[in-house]
Formats: C-alpha cells, structure tokens, sequence
C-alpha cells in the first residue's frame, strides 16, 4: 500500500504485476499520469491456495488492513474483488461507503465454477460487488448483460492499450524462414493451447510452422505433443512487445463456455497493435475483435488447420493488409485516446487528478 493525500483509491486483489491488476487500473493511472492510493491486498500475482500458503503472512497482513481500511466519501475503483476470501460483504462496504463507487470486472466472475470458490462461498461475491456500485464497468457486453440485472449504471469499457507501446512489425514475407506464430498468455491459460494441439501439429507438418509461446518458463506436460515446434519465451514487461514483433501470426485460441464468453480479447488487441494477422476463436468478445482486425475465425480443428494455413500461405501483401486493418481498428476502438473521456466519468476522474503526475 502507498500513501497518498488524494481521495481516489484502487483496490485489487493481486499486485501490481497481475495482468487484470495492471490492464484494468494501473494501465489507466500510467497513461493519465493520475495520483491514486494503491490497496494491493498482499501484492501477489495470483491468489491460488499454494500462492496464499506460500506467503501466510503477507495475506494474513492484508486480511486486517482491509477490515480496517475506512474510504468513506471518498472515490474508489474496484476491480474483480477486493479480498479471495470474502463473500462480497468487504466489497459491499467498500463501495457503498465511498463517495463515488465504481466496480470494474473484466472476467465472468458469476460463472466461476472453481472448487475454491464453492469452498469459501465466494460465488455471490460478484453480484453484491455489483449492486453497491455507483457505477459498473464491465470489459465487454456479455458481462454487462449479466450486470444489468443488479445494478442501474453499467457501462462497457473494453479493456484498452496505447499502441504507442508496442513494436509494430514492417515486414510480412515468410519466404526466407518457416512461418512462426505467436501466443501470448499465461501458465492458468496454456490449456486453450493444448486444445488446438492436433491442428498446430498438422500446421507444423505441412509448413514446418513454429510456435513463440510467450507465457511462464516452466515445461507444461499438457503442450508435450507440441513441444518439438514450441519456443518458449518468459513474460516480462521489458520483452513480450518485441517478441510478438518476430512472429508472422497470432492466435487466440478459447473454448466456448460461459467463462470464457465473458473473456475481454486483450491479447487481440496486442496482436494487432503488433501488426500480426491473427487467427482466433469467436468467443464472446474475440467474435467483435477479430470482425474489426480482418482476423480469420477457427472453431473446429479443421477450421484452425485451413486458416493458419491459409494466412501463412498467402501474399506477404495480404497479410499486410491485415495488419492495417488491425492497427487502424485498435487506435480507433480500443486505445486509451479513445476511450479515455468515458472511463473517467464512470470512475470520477477530474482533470485536476491529472495535473499530479503519477511517479
């Protein structure tokens, strides 16, 4: 937690390292260079049981100080749930005691069917979050369909990207190498990988196609099929944009489920800010993203096979046109340029919040 003599909060359950953490706050608070009190909880990337053993004390720290944490009349944006082990009444409190309330959920939470959210009681969290908020930011319009339901002020905000941070690619031959594609993701996600395996081996087979995996350093047994064609590259903030530049084309795999319709296509977004065609499922908010990004869509491990075939054997001039087609579209439906006179009316973000450069 860092002090502050401003009013305005952000509350996350998972530090400043996590992707929803840094996509859907701190991302935000960089780019409109705004001063905010930060309430990490216990700053861990994630808040699985072997995470939260590993580091007792830490969550045990963080358990108190929020109880404790009093923001009254004053300004708070919440995202996903303040603490893993509350039932919704901590987020209850929170945003119905701020001035100005704001919830903001970027996964479908009310369709966490986990086993440690039935064990702790957790799954009506969401919809309490929700119904004590002033004001509801939902990723994507699955979710706020759903949000509707309990709360009067919901608004959609897709989960945005400054394309300034990426490394666009400036050229699109394959001739001089195999083609290489790209996935970027993390360990809790590889599985949507594995899934496509038998389509990625075909690919593979008929084009020598590698794959740029951009996700944890460990060995995944469930990419074993797959691992003579699988490069893995650690995340980090420092190294993913350039890695993504070297690949010819991306791919979003995901299965369609309820949890997954509620998926926000952040990685779409970078992919095309790369200048990489792309090759996904039409999943939830994938669907929309890949219609602006001239993307081609897969289901089916025949359709995967056709379409990553098809984008690595075309014209180095059409996939350049696909490039444009998802830049353009990324600076036009999903930069913080676009969208950032909206995100701070939901949140009460004023221009005086600006005029503190965030260090």
């Amino acid at each position: 937690m860092t002090a502050s003599t401003n009013d305005l909060h952000a509350i996350s359950s998972y530090g400043p390292i996590a992707a929803s953490t840094r996509v859907r706050l701190d991302d935000w608070f960089r780019f409109l260079r705004i001063q905010v009190t930060h309430h990490y909880y216990a700053g861990l990337k994630n808040n699985r049981p072997q995470s939260i053993a590993a580091h007792s004390a830490s969550v045990a720290h963080a358990e108190i100080a929020l109880r404790r944490l009093d923001v009254s009349g004053q300004r708070v944006v919440l995202s996903r749930e303040a603490s893993p082990f509350s039932r919704g009444d901590v987020e209850e409190r929170l945003l119905s005691r701020a001035g100005h309330g704001t919830f903001d959920f970027d996964d479908a939470l009310f369709d966490d069917g986990s086993r440690i959210r039935r064990i702790l009681g957790t799954q009506d969290k969401c919809r309490r979050a929700v119904a004590s908020a002033d004001v509801v930011i939902a990723g994507n319009d699955y979710l706020a369909n759903w949000a509707e339901r309990h709360s009067n002020d919901v608004r959609v905000i897709p989960s945005c990207i400054d394309p300034r941070d990426y490394v666009p690619k400036t050229d699109w031959s394959i001739t001089a190498h195999a083609p290489v594609l790209v996935w970027l993701g993390s360990p809790a996600t590889e599985f949507y990988v594995a899934q496509i395996a038998p389509a990625l081996l075909e690919v593979n087979r008929r084009t020598g196609a590698v794959l740029i995996l951009i996700s944890g350093p460990k060995h995944n047994d469930r990419l074993g099929p797959i691992s003579h064609m699988v490069r893995r590259v650690p995340w980090s903030v420092g190294t993913f944009a350039s890695a993504m530049s070297e690949a010819d084309v991306a791919i979003a795999p995901l299965d369609d489920t309820p949890y997954s319709r509620g998926k926000c296509a952040y990685k779409l977004l970078q992919y095309a800010a790369t200048g990489l065609p792309i090759v996904g499922s039409p999943v939830g908010a994938n669907a929309l993203a890949l219609q602006r990004f001239d993307g081609v869509e897969a289901q089916s491990v025949d359709d995967w096979i056709q379409g990553l075939s098809q984008v690595v054997t075309d014209r180095a001039s059409q996939r350049a046109a696909r490039a444009a087609a998802g830049r353009t579209a990324v600076e036009t439906h999903y930069s913080f340029d676009a969208w950032q006179a909206r995100w701070c009316d939901a949140t009460g973000v004023t221009e005086a919040d600006k005029a503190f450069p965030n260090a």
